[in-house]
């Protein structure tokens, strides 16, 4: 992309998602996200009432009577943003492809969390982890990311959701917010999610067109897959073509479903050719 082209479409998204961040998700995500971690303060004297749990044992054997470990929410988050960048996303039947939805949607996340002082930081990954922005704070930060994803073409076009997970887990050492923004055309991350959400707070944002459920009634068409880059005919015409194609897609989302209730994993679907605002203010909603 050219670089006036992509500093005219980085200002386009720098326009929009800004004032969304500030008039429409600034409380929300506010009460959604802050408060949910305690960052120890100080020790003080046990007064009669207080949670036996955080009796500091090491300072109460020094001095021979009973201190506690006092608590503080935590005012400053680190928030990881997982993007998925395999070729699935290069795919829209309306309105707009995935891709261009997981941008707005990463940068409207982005300008929240720089507005209630938060770290942001990226991970794009494929089947592999293929760059990492470590957290940082600033709105010159949040516009190297808006331009990376505008411009970011992956070395690689599958998809490994537990890979990105794995390296969130490893990576990031203090307990962070990651929101996970993928199409999840994947079914093999079970394990990993559970590992990383045992540690962080992740949110999962499927970003979905309805052009994938159903095959379209075309007769004999030639086909890409867009991960494997294998190229098949399929006879759309055929009725249980058509059908096998649904069948495939409902248990992926179901299978899906299944991951991320087990995990413990708040998600929300977001489609290309709707609002997204409704569904990330209801999932803040849900949170708060």
């Amino acid at each position: 992309m050219e670089a006036a082209e992509l500093l005219k479409k980085v200002r386009k998204i720098e326009i929009k998602t800004r004032a969304l961040s500030q008039q429409v998700f600034a409380g929300q995500y506010h009460s959604a996200f802050k408060g949910r971690g305690m960052a120890f303060s100080e020790v003080r004297q046990y007064h009669y009432g207080d949670d036996v749990r955080f009796i500091d044992w090491n300072v109460t054997a020094r001095f021979n009577q009973p201190y506690v470990k006092v608590f503080e929410e935590e005012r400053e988050l680190t928030v990881v943003l997982l993007i998925d960048v395999s070729g699935s996303n290069l795919f829209g039947t309306r309105q707009r492809f995935k891709s261009e939805l997981v941008t707005e949607l990463a940068a409207v996340l982005a300008f929240s969390a720089i507005h209630n002082n938060d770290k942001v930081g990226v991970i794009f990954f494929s089947d592999k982890v293929e760059k990492f922005i470590p957290p940082k704070k600033g709105k010159s930060h949040i516009l190297r990311i808006i331009r990376e994803l505008l411009n970011y073409e992956p070395a690689q076009s599958p998809t490994d959701i537990g890979e990105a997970m794995r390296y969130l887990t490893n990576a990031i050492k203090k307990k962070c917010t990651a929101f996970v923004i993928s199409d999840f055309v994947d079914s093999h991350f079970e394990q990993a999610l559970k590992i990383a959400a045992n540690k962080h707070d992740v949110v999962a944002l499927q970003v979905i067109d309805r052009g994938e459920s159903q095959l379209p009634d075309l007769g004999l068409v030639q086909l890409k897959d867009p991960e494997t880059g294998r190229i098949f005919l399929a006879d759309t015409s055929d009725k249980a073509v058509r059908q096998a194609h649904a069948r495939w897609w409902f248990e992926l989302r179901s299978h899906n479903e299944e991951i991320f209730n087990k995990a413990g994993v708040d998600v929300a679907q977001l489609y290309t050719d709707k609002d997204y605002v409704t569904p990330l203010l209801e999932l803040f909603r849900r949170r708060g």
